[in-house]
């Protein structure tokens, strides 16, 4: 194994090992702070951070409102408090040592204002911020106005490109690294493209050789690459460290540190990955985002995957194709194809009777509960993402302007539940590809480590 030599992240000597900043809940201040301690980069998410009061204790969430944007209004307080105190606590936790992080989403709504909300409250604790989910065009503005290095999360090279000639050229000083997430082994939401496979994964290699390429035509020579998806110990990667074709390069860990005594996700959702196998995470494109993401197969995702099987197209008048009337409901009659017939006739003699219509000129079959969840949900959300499939919220304009999803689902409540001590199998679990590596790895068979138990394998490249 190859000597692991220190390298420059926002602005100090650090091991090349990063903490992944993981959605609601999976990585924290706590977690951040303990990496940080081992002189490495400890990365706290800020997607509805939690809230702690005078005693160290979790506000939970707890919406007054009756109206969508005042409700808003409430969630970008919770995220900006949250933020500030997780920030304080990775810091006090850290000692001073290494780098903390903030990892943002981009299409989170008002991720602009939290940013820079949360950069003020906790001024000179957060030495980096990461993002991605989508192009955040104004990210390096943001962090340089506060003296904070940027990281923008990408999946090729013409992303970053697009982002830098619009965006980063003209605030380079803070350009602490790239973030290169490979689309088909991270876990969470993914930036597969409209040109690219999700069945047909590309090696890392080529995709990081022809970034490095564009990054040296740019003057960013020096600039390191952090690799990410699909990373677990360093002898996999042994022939990406010093290597000349692709410079100066980090690794970032997302799956491996949930599973530390600082990760802070439940017992029962350590306890489920330590016994996953190859494929029980599966790649699909629910998320309401419009993204695809990374997450493991469990009741909540098979009854999405279920409900997508017995999708049933029509035409709201009949034609040689679709020439079958089918009763919606009692005021709506529409056509399907006759080799439909069956299928749908089928799901609702099974008990999924209310059927509802998609935006895509389809029905999907719903139980009478799962209508009642849903309309609750609608009912209850609080704007998180700047566009939502699932409610049809926008950031910009109040709505999208089309029908709700109901292929989807509500993923702010999702994730904030089990987050939280939720269910295991009724909500979403974001994991990368590598989550099946639990059940062989050595490391976890005397208990949970620490994750400066966990660092110290990984420098020895197991």
């Amino acid at each position: 194994m190859k000597k692991l030599n220190s390298i420059i992240l926002s602005g100090k000597e650090v091991l090349p090992l990063v903490e992944g900043g993981k959605g609601i809940n999976a990585s924290n201040g706590r977690s951040a702070g303990a990496w940080a301690h081992e002189n490495c980069v400890g990365t706290f998410s800020g997607v509805s951070p939690d809230a702690l009061d005078n005693q160290g204790h979790v506000i939970l969430e707890h919406f007054t409102k009756r109206i969508r944007t005042e409700r808003h209004a409430e969630m970008v307080e919770y995220a900006v408090q949250g933020g500030i105190d997780q920030a304080k606590l990775a810091y006090e936790i850290s000692g001073g040592k290494g780098r903390i992080h903030m990892n943002m989403l981009w299409e989170m709504a008002d991720s602009e204002q939290m940013i820079e909300r949360i950069l003020q409250g906790a001024k000179g604790l957060i030495h980096g911020v990461t993002c991605g989910a989508g192009l955040p065009y104004h990210l390096g503005e943001l962090a340089s106005k506060y003296g904070v290095y940027y990281y923008p999360i990408i999946s090729s090279a013409r992303a970053f490109q697009i982002l830098w000639k619009r965006a980063y050229s003209k605030c380079a000083e803070f350009l602490g690294g790239v973030v290169y997430e490979d689309p088909w082994l991270a876990g969470g939401h993914n930036g597969l493209s409209n040109a690219e496979n999700p069945a047909q994964p590309e090696p890392p290699y080529n995709r990081l050789v022809e970034l490095r390429r564009v990054m040296r035509a740019l003057g960013l020579e020096k600039t390191p690459i952090i690799i990410a998806g699909g990373v677990w110990k360093l002898s996999d990667w042994e022939d990406y460290i010093d290597n000349p074709e692709l410079g100066d390069v980090a690794f970032q860990f997302g799956t491996r540190p949930m599973i530390t005594q600082e990760s802070p996700i439940s017992d029962a959702w350590k306890n489920l990955m330590l016994h996953l196998k190859k494929g029980d995470v599966i790649l699909q494109k629910f998320s309401p985002t419009g993204f695809f993401s990374s997450a493991i197969k469990n009741s909540f995702l098979e009854r999405l995957i279920e409900r997508q099987k017995g999708e049933v197209a029509f035409e709201n008048e009949p034609s040689e194709t679709f020439s079958h009337a089918f009763e919606m409901n009692a005021n709506r009659t529409i056509y399907i194809k006759p080799e439909d017939v069956q299928k749908a006739e089928r799901q609702i003699n099974e008990g999924f009777s209310v059927v509802q219509e998609t935006p895509d000129q389809t029905v999907v079959f719903l139980t009478p509960e799962e209508w009642q969840k849903m309309k609750k949900d609608r009912a209850e959300c609080v704007g998180c993402l700047s566009a939502c499939q699932f409610s049809t919220w926008s950031r910009a304009n109040g709505t999208t302007g089309k029908l709700p999803d109901p292929r989807t689902y509500c993923i702010h409540k999702t994730l904030y539940e089990v987050g939280h001590g939720g269910s295991i199998k009724d909500h979403l679990l974001f994991a990368g590809h590598q989550v099946y590596r639990f059940a062989t790895d050595p490391l976890y068979r005397n208990g949970i480590p620490t994750v400066k138990e966990l660092i110290e394998k990984i420098r020895q490249g197991d």
